[in-house]
């Protein structure tokens, strides 16, 4: 039979809700700790949950010291060293588990506390994102209530008082957390942002293995924000462009350029060979953090993206990179033209590496090539020609856009072309690039982010993981390198304005969509959107909008002298209000009660100790009773003090039985 928390003994209700906050701070790392320090971790609270509800005493220490020999060396195992991120994160888990176990005394539990704090913030090192933050403020808000019950020895105290301290002291934490952090120098981030895990996941990578990947989970993560300036291009032009892949072993593509450079480079214009037409399209983006130095632009961009503490360089495939990864929320303004020239100028000898390919690999696709050219018809066609006369067998011949192809064997653009006829964007990508090569026209492939949804709440471009994309650049003798998207010729609505892949949704999603699919589609926008004011308002608050702020405040510019200027005026400030508040606090105490604990003073100056509930006529019996008329003044006084708390209309008021207190003569 269960029991009721109010009637359980304190200290087991107590520990319970300790262990259950604690479970709560450690249960957003859960898919980033080793699998063996969650089974640990949910164990040891369970053990310890069991101990408290059915008093039995905790283990002794050679228990506790075997358990942490054991799980340091499970540490060590895992992540190969004690240092660093994931392994601090790891000890750090099984650390304030452990110290459950030896949860006796108020010093553990404060120890556990402080643990529990730190511990908090670690969930930072892999997320700050709006939902992880509303989760920590859950987490340090149950902390808090724990401490403060902690405080309160005398009796069974409900968890509600405790807690409802608890947010008071959050609310008045509030205003210095808030001047912290507009005015705190903006210091990068001590921690870096997750592993990249996206492979076997929709995502962008410095490279493209095909056919290693049976299936690809759509990932529905934002990867960027964009809000035009102006009209916004149509959904086929929407090419956010990405690394260039144009080196092939047989298996993985990579890039011939740097796709990274030195910290201090200088940042380019325009290659001699690209060539911008039409009209402009000035946009500002909001990044996600990649771990990559990749700044995606709509393709192309001649000048470098307004990127503030970054230093950009264009690498000769029209990729911007930075002089250093992108590790949190960026925002950065562009220009683009999604009608430009690249490579004419350039001329046909400067892309004859394009056309290589390995040896001993896709041998029927390269016969498919040889039969193509020795067709009179296509013996001497040029690119466009042969380029069409490949869309249109994508077209016709069974093609299919899958996510779950299977995983390709050793020749994957055989196997595509001839076999499974099915495959995703990098299979399509990659198998069309082989066979133009084996026709001897220079292609390669290019990854990024192609299209995205608009969010009806603020009229953003939401561009998500699910949105990552390869596609192809053919050279055309005189035009230079010409996008050709394959995907496009198998599953038109990868690319156009028709229904789009969509990533799976998870279990509230789905039963409210299964009800009403606009409510989910408006609460999802609306999501969204609370989390792009996250993004721009809180992640990227940057020194630069610190200065911005300076500059509000009448500084004309802005320095780091300045900041610390006004933070230090904001600290005296708040140090002059809180002492004020400490007088009116004092003077808001009962003047009365004052006057009579100065009388008690006098009285037990004279050797007169009476009981601290004595009321003022008790007092002035007992001062007639030892002093005679010596103490008569003063005993009327008393009276007179009497009166005014409880007399139905007073004489004197406060003020002046305070004034005629300093004249009375106190026997000695």
């Amino acid at each position: 039979m269960l029991t009721r928390p109010a009637a359980l003994p304190r200290d087991t209700r107590d520990t319970l809700f300790l262990l259950a906050v604690i479970g709560w701070v450690i249960l957003p790392q859960v898919g980033h700790l080793p699998l063996w320090c969650s089974g640990l971790a949910a164990g040891v609270l369970a053990w310890r949950g069991w101990l408290a509800l059915n008093s039995r005493p905790l283990p002794s220490s050679r228990w506790l010291i075997g358990l942490l020999i054991v799980t340091v060396g499970a540490t060590l195992a895992t992540h190969h060293t004690l240092l660093g991120r994931d392994a601090g994160v790891t000890l750090i888990v099984v650390l304030l588990t452990l110290k459950t176990l030896e949860l006796r005394a108020r010093r553990d539990a404060f120890v556990i506390f402080f643990l529990g704090f730190f511990t908090m913030l670690t969930n930072f090192f892999f997320s700050q994102s709006l939902l992880t933050a509303a989760a920590m403020l859950v987490a340090l808000l149950g902390l808090l209530t724990a401490l403060v019950n902690a405080h309160m020895p005398v009796g069974k105290p409900p968890l509600a008082r405790a807690a409802r301290i608890a947010g008071q002291m959050a609310l008045l934490g509030a205003p210095i957390m808030l001047a912290l952090f507009l005015l705190f120098p903006r210091l990068a981030p001590l921690w870096g942002i997750p592993a990249d895990g996206l492979t076997g996941r929709s995502g962008l990578s410095a490279s493209m293995q095909v056919g290693n990947i049976a299936s690809l989970a759509l990932d529905d993560a934002i990867a960027m924000r964009i809000r035009f300036e102006g009209p916004v291009p149509p959904q086929r032009d929407l090419y956010f462009r990405g690394p260039v892949l144009s080196v092939f072993d047989g298996r993985e593509w990579r890039s011939r350029a740097p796709l990274a450079i030195s910290r201090f480079a200088p940042a380019s214009g325009r290659p001699a060979d690209l060539q911008v037409l039409g009209a402009p399209v000035k946009y500002q983006v909001t990044l996600q953090p990649t771990n990559r130095p990749w700044v995606f632009v709509l393709d192309a961009a001649a000048q470098p993206p307004e990127l503030p503490g970054y230093v950009l360089h264009m690498t000769p495939d029209l990729l911007w990179i930075a002089n250093r990864p992108i590790t949190d929320v960026v925002r950065y303004r562009a220009v683009s033209h999604v009608d430009f020239r690249e490579g004419a100028p350039r001329g046909d000898a400067g892309v004859r590496d394009d056309v290589e390919l390995p040896a001993g690999f896709n041998p029927r696709t390269l016969a498919l090539a040889a039969t193509i050219r020795s067709d009179p018809r296509y013996a001497r066609a040029d690119a466009a020609t042969l380029v069409n006369l490949v869309l249109e067998r994508l077209r016709t011949g069974g093609y299919t856009y899958t996510l779950e192809p299977g995983v390709y064997g050793r020749d994957s653009a055989d196997e595509f072309w001839f076999d499974r006829k099915a495959g995703f964007c990098e299979h399509i990508a990659s198998a069309f690039v082989v066979l133009m090569r084996a026709l001897g026209v220079p292609a390669r492939i290019v990854t990024g982010y192609q299209g995205g949804d608009f969010n009806r709440v603020d009229g953003l471009l939401e561009v998500r993981q699910s949105d990552a994309h390869a596609w192809a650049e053919v050279w055309m003798t005189g035009r230079g390198w010409v996008r050709v998207d394959p995907t496009g010729a198998v599953a038109p609505g990868r690319i156009g304005t028709l229904a789009r892949l969509q990533a799976p949704s998870d279990f509230v999603t789905s039963a409210i969509g299964s009800v009403s699919p606009a409510l989910a589609q408006d609460l999802r926008a609306l999501w969204d959107a609370a989390n792009n004011r996250w993004d721009q308002w809180v992640l990227n608050y940057t020194q630069s909008r610190q200065f911005n702020l300076l500059r509000h405040l009448g500084f004309d510019s802005p320095s780091w002298e300045d900041l610390s200027y006004v933070l230090l005026g904001l600290i005296v400030l708040a140090s002059l209000g809180g002492a004020a508040w400490t007088l009116w606090e004092r003077r808001q105490h009962d003047p009365w009660l004052r006057q009579l604990e100065r009388a008690r003073a006098r009285l037990r100056a004279a050797g007169l100790d009476l009981a601290p509930s004595a009321p003022p006529r008790q007092m002035a019996d007992a001062m007639r009773l030892h002093f005679g008329a010596a103490g008569a003044a003063a005993a009327d006084w008393l009276l007179r003090l009497e009166a005014q708390r409880y007399a139905p209309h007073p004489r004197a008021t406060v003020a002046t039985l305070r004034r005629e207190f300093k004249q009375l003569h106190w026997p000695r």
